[in-house]
């Protein structure tokens, strides 16, 4: 498989906000501080050298609390604000170096953005919202049409193109405004705390449609939050930002086995590990694997020399068929043991998280079986693995917190 290929880089970003950033800007190439900044130049320190890659296809999460710089960095990929200081590189394209004309054709073709307001225009139809970047390209009123009722049902809005915004509940104007990003078929999305405006479970339903539209669309999207939560729903990786500053980036259960420092450390300690930790994270080597058409006495020799609750079962192209168990297989002599098949859902896929796996434990496996997409099986986990994995994450926290 070949490796995700940066569309976006930034490198070195730097703002500083100020009427004169220059004096600011050595001072901070000196070493100083935020606060010894303010105080000597009256200049605010947005962001501080600020690199990290965004891979084609993927969703990238830019987080942090208030004030820690993830919407000017956002804000800086599309130079809605200017930066001081690097680059921004879409496509080895530097857009920190366009003119003010190229950028406004750059942003036109190649960003979407929405925002945390909503900002539809309320004497507008959604239709006629969502038609609006088109409009400013000059596109033709068929086609903005077209495309733009495309984009809606996308959304899950089919049927309310002529309704008016005050129409529509927070999570359908919020899908509107996806939409209108979408109609002009950007390359990137930058999203701004889009959903932090909505309530909890339009929320937590916003990000799954997110995910899912994703998985048919993959586009490259930069999703501002400041909710760890958040980020994990989205599955990408993550970038934590503290003044300013990169403090770690990664994916959510890196940031669990190996925090940066306290603050990242005081970030994730609320984080349930099951729904962060995946299947691929716990396994192991099966002991005990035999091809469908071993024999019963030949299976249960090999697992009970194994140690295995059950025997895993694979085709001859190695693809999990189920799991045999030793009641099953003593006293059927010569049987294949693909006709002795005890539990052929005794599965989960590698990228599952341990959630998956515990629920499959729980029914009273002893064993089951860890798979790629194609079920070629990668591993097992079982209670003993998966209480010694949690033991791993939550050791890796305790044993560093002083």
């Amino acid at each position: 498989m070949s490796e995700a290929q940066p569309r976006i880089k930034v490198r070195g970003l730097t703002k500083i906000f100020g009427e004169n950033p220059l004096p600011a800007l050595r001072l901070l190439e000196q070493g100083k501080g935020r606060a010894e900044i303010l105080a000597a130049t009256g200049a605010v320190v947005g962001l501080q050298d600020v690199n990290f890659d965004v891979n084609e296809g993927e969703i990238l999460v830019v987080m942090g609390l208030s004030g820690s710089g993830k919407s000017t960095c956002l804000r800086c990929i599309n130079r809605l604000v200017e930066p001081t200081a690097g680059k921004v590189l879409v496509d080895d394209i530097d857009v920190t170096a366009l003119s003010e004309k190229d950028l406004l054709a750059f942003r036109r073709t190649r960003f979407g953005m929405v925002f945390q307001q909503f900002a539809l225009f309320p004497h507008r139809t959604i239709l006629k919202n969502v038609e609006y970047g088109l409009e400013i390209q000059n596109v033709a009123p068929a086609i903005r049409t077209e495309r733009a009722l495309a984009a809606i049902e996308q959304v899950g809005l089919k049927g309310w193109d002529q309704h008016f915004p005050s129409q529509l509940s927070g999570g359908m104007q919020q899908r509107a405004g996806l939409a209108r990003a979408l109609a002009l078929d950007p390359d990137v999305l930058l999203m701004d705390e889009a959903f932090s405006a909505l309530d909890p479970l339009i929320r937590r339903d916003m990000q799954g449609e997110l995910v899912t539209l994703q998985k048919r669309l993959k586009k490259t999207i930069v999703f501002v939050s400041h909710d760890l939560d958040e980020a994990i729903a989205l599955g990408g990786r993550i970038v934590l930002m503290k003044d300013g500053r990169i403090v770690q980036q990664g994916f959510a259960a890196d940031f669990l086995a190996n925090p940066a420092d306290d603050y990242v450390r005081r970030f994730v300690e609320h984080i349930d590990v099951l729904g962060v930790v995946t299947a691929g994270d716990a396994m192991r080597e099966a002991a005990c694997v035999a091809e469908w058409s071993t024999t019963a006495d030949e299976a249960l020799g090999r697992l009970e020399q194994s140690g295995d609750p059950a025997v895993t079962v694979v085709c001859n192209e190695g693809r999990f068929q189920g799991t045999v168990e030793a009641p099953t297989l003593r006293g059927a002599g010569t049987t294949p043991i693909r006709l002795l098949l005890s539990d052929q859902d005794a599965c989960v896929v590698e990228s599952a998280t341990l959630t998956s796996a515990v629920a499959k434990l729980a029914s009273g496996r002893g064993e089951i079986a860890v798979v790629g997409p194609d079920r070629h099986l990668r591993g097992v986990i079982t209670n003993t693995d998966l209480v010694q994995a949690l033991a791993r994450r939550n050791g890796s926290s305790a044993g560093t917190a002083r």
